[in-house]
């Protein structure tokens, strides 16, 4: 939010700004960052004079399964007055009257925890009142507003008309909320000083007579996941100092008409994505020294990308759309300032151009998903600024260039999908140190994986999966530091979830691109963006690799995924695999490994994709709730293995007893100082052996002593006899009670 010039002393003024600010969740509670509520008032004999008191405080919800409808954790409450109003009084006050309104707002909110304890009648300072909750009431009785802002809440129902009312707005926002219904020209009928309009993210619908002139002049119009379609507002034209414009997702599907070029030349920011625009690539008349921002994408686009003034972008994206190919002069006259260039998911073909050095202050390059074929071009060795490039999914041939060592601040490199061949080049692992991201799955390298990889120390994410890799894996795969250490607490708050790269929008503004990425997570493909940066992944499957795995491995702790799958593999599963505690997905399927199940299996308590299918595993199948409760298809094709999930039955199953998992050592061995366990067998075979002995001991000596046989069967009798006594008197007072 912007902060707005001081007000003069001239006008009564009241600012009233609710915002909630990203919470996140954490066991169970939901925590905002910071409750703060500044106050600003002027004095009224001292006009021009400013008091400014700040609270802050920390606050903590727990939901209990009802949602948080409304919390204001960035409350401005600014009231200011004109020397010949109120009363005398030297301390900073608000109006009076201002005071009974904000106290009539409160009577339509919900205030079940009294955060609003303070909104008295009994305090008349109301520059001293704390911040609401509760869905948005009238707010007609607030004539001097200037500023509403109940963006990122939980309201609903519809935007009351009263807003129209408000002639001294300013700044309307109620994105990111749950609002219905239709949006008239009542409801900005007399907001003739409205400069910021924000109705995003609601599911709002605006209805505008055709030839309607609204009052005010915008300077930002953010109308994202709004109704619009399927023509563009004929209002609009009547803007012209519109700087920001937010248009995505809105129903769009007429061409853009002339007019709007108009509005293009002032706009820093301009996003159309998501619509229907079935146009040609537009030339709007943007200026460089904007620093615009244009997003295009994700609509029906076509034809050749031409040099026009869109190259004046600083971000510009032009993705999924059904561009064909890049214009005849496109490198003669190419010439911009572009940092991030997104081109993927089109119908784009032939061969890459070769004039990159025209853009070296790109960032990012997205060229990925479209039929380009041919070697990757030498210019691109000038992209010294490079972050991102990802060529993903054409039909590239040739080697990976080594003039791409040039581009040393590489952090996602995906040249996945396409015909490259020849080995995996010693200087990615020697140049692009900073790589988090490297792709090279589905193409025809071949060769060893070379030990220089063992240098990313960076990385987060290796895929060399579905090529012609042969020997083993290196066992210094435990230098991948991302991968080993677990971030330090002030890293886990410091670095975002997602692998962003920043770049200047406007004149002072900074903006961040999340890279996306194609991985497949559990035996499936996914694109991942907003937490990418969380991946650790290693996929080295569908290759030629040998040897066994090493125990190395188990030495990176914050490895989420691994697969290994469809290689010539041998050997055993390191007992130290059950170090693993945060692996999720495990697949060493199709391979020739052997040997038991190793114990620590059972103790990594994230697994819930495991596949060990088709290899020679032999021995019973550790017990944990995650190992039993597969599919018995993720250990099929293993004639040694047994016990659930599988139908094969252990020897002795029903007669032995698996060890505690509890039990098991760091190592995945069992500790035999913790538990005692051993073959049942023996006990039910001695039980047998002891009956039968018994047994004899006593029937023998009966038979054989007559006088131990008398006995015994006197003792008998006696027993019969006073049994039977026994019995009838009970029977016999139980049926007096009866009758009684």
């Amino acid at each position: 939010m912007r902060r707005h010039p001081n007000w003069t002393s001239e006008k009564r003024s009241m600012k009233l700004a609710l915002g909630l600010e990203s919470p996140f969740q954490s066991s169970g509670f939901w925590k905002t960052d910071q409750l703060l509520m500044e106050v600003s008032c002027l004095s009224r004999q001292t006009a021009r004079r400013r008091l400014h008191v700040t609270i802050t405080e920390e606050v903590v919800y727990n939901l209990h399964g009802r949602g948080l409808l409304f919390l204001l954790t960035a409350t401005h409450v600014v009231l200011s007055s004109t020397d010949d109003e109120g009363s005398g009084n030297s301390q900073a006050q608000c109006i009076e009257r201002e005071r009974r309104a904000l106290l009539s707002f409160k009577q339509g909110l919900d205030d079940p925890d009294n955060f609003l304890a303070s909104w008295t009648n009994g305090s008349k300072d109301c520059c001293a009142w704390r911040g609401i909750r509760g869905p948005l009431p009238d707010i007609s009785k607030m004539p001097s507003l200037r500023e509403l802002d109940v963006s990122n809440n939980k309201l609903n129902g519809t935007l009351p008309e009263s807003v129209g009312t408000l002639s001294n707005l300013e700044v309307l926002d109620v994105s990111t909320n749950s609002f219905t219904g239709v949006i008239t020209e009542a409801h900005l009928e007399k907001l003739s000083k409205l400069r910021q309009l924000d109705l995003s993210s609601n599911s709002l619908t605006l209805k505008f007579t055709f030839n309607w002139i609204p009052l005010f002049q915008l300077q930002e119009l953010k109308l994202g996941s709004c109704e619009l379609g399927p023509q563009f507002p004929s209002w609009l034209h009547t803007q012209s100092n519109i700087s920001y414009l937010d248009l995505s997702s809105s129903g769009i599907s007429t061409p853009i008409p002339n007019w709007f070029f108009n509005l293009t030349s002032k706009l820093y920011y301009l996003d159309l994505s998501f619509n229907f625009i079935n146009f040609t690539l537009p030339n709007f008349p943007l200026q460089s020294n904007n620093f615009p921002f244009v997003d295009l994408s994700s609509n029906q686009f076509h034809g050749s990308i031409l040099p026009n003034s869109l190259f004046n972008a600083t971000m510009l994206n032009l993705s999924n759309n059904s561009l064909t190919r890049f214009g005849p002069l496109f490198c003669t006259l190419l010439d911009g300032i572009t940092t991030i260039l997104d081109f993927s998911s089109n119908l784009l073909s032939g061969s890459l151009p070769d004039c990159w050095f025209r853009l070296n202050n790109l960032e990012v390059l997205k060229l990925d998903n479209n039929k380009f074929f041919g070697v990757i071009p030498s210019s691109m060795a000038s992209l010294y600024e490079l972050e991102t490039l990802q060529l993903r999914h054409n039909n590239l041939s040739g080697n990976l260039p080594s003039f791409l060592k040039n581009c040393t601040r590489l952090r996602v490199l995906d040249v996945g999908e396409n015909n490259l061949e020849g080995t995996i080049p010693t200087w990615i692992g020697e140049s692009l140190t900073d790589l988090e991201v490297l792709q090279l799955k589905f193409n025809r390298f071949h060769g060893t994986i070379p030990s220089n990889l063992c240098h990313l120390q960076s990385i987060r994410m290796l895929d060399i999966s579905q090529n012609r890799i042969s020997g083993v894996v290196p066992s210094c795969i435990n230098n991948f530091t991302y991968m080993v250490e677990k971030p330090k607490e002030e890293d886990e708050l410091y670095f975002p979830k997602s692998i962003s790269v920043e770049y200047t929008l406007g004149h002072s503004i900074s903006g961040s691109y999340d890279n996306k990425a194609l991985v497949r997570w559990k035996g499936k493909d996914y694109e991942y963006q907003k937490i990418l940066g969380l991946l650790r992944v290693i996929d080295l499957s569908s290759n030629r690799l040998i040897g066994g795995i090493p125990s190395e491995l188990a030495n990176l702790v914050e490895l989420a995924q691994l697969n290994l799958s469809r290689n010539n593999l041998s050997g055993a599963i390191p007992h130290e695999i059950g170090n693993l505690s945060k692996l999720e997905s495990l697949d060493l399927s199709h391979n020739h490994l052997s040997g038991d199940l190793p114990m620590g299996l059972a103790k990594i308590s994230s697994l819930n994709y495991l596949d060990l299918s088709y290899n020679h595993f032999s021995g019973r199948i550790p017990t944990s709730t995650q190992l039993q409760s597969l599919n018995a298809s993720s250990y099929v094709g293993n004639l040694g293995l047994c016990g659930l999930p599988l139908s094969s039955t252990c020897p002795g199953d029903g007669t032995s007893q698996e060890p505690d998992p509890n039990s098991i050592d760091d190592e995945g061995n069992y500790d035999e100082n913790d538990s005692k366990w051993f073959d049942m067998s023996w006990f039910y075979m001695g039980l047998g052996v002891g009956f039968a002995l018994g047994f004899l001991g006593v029937c023998g000596t009966l038979f054989l002593n007559s006088k131990c046989r008398l006995a015994y069967f006197r003792f008998l009798n006696y027993l019969e006899d006073w049994l039977y006594v026994m019995i009838n008197i009970r029977t016999s007072r139980w049926r007096r009670c009866l009758w009684s």
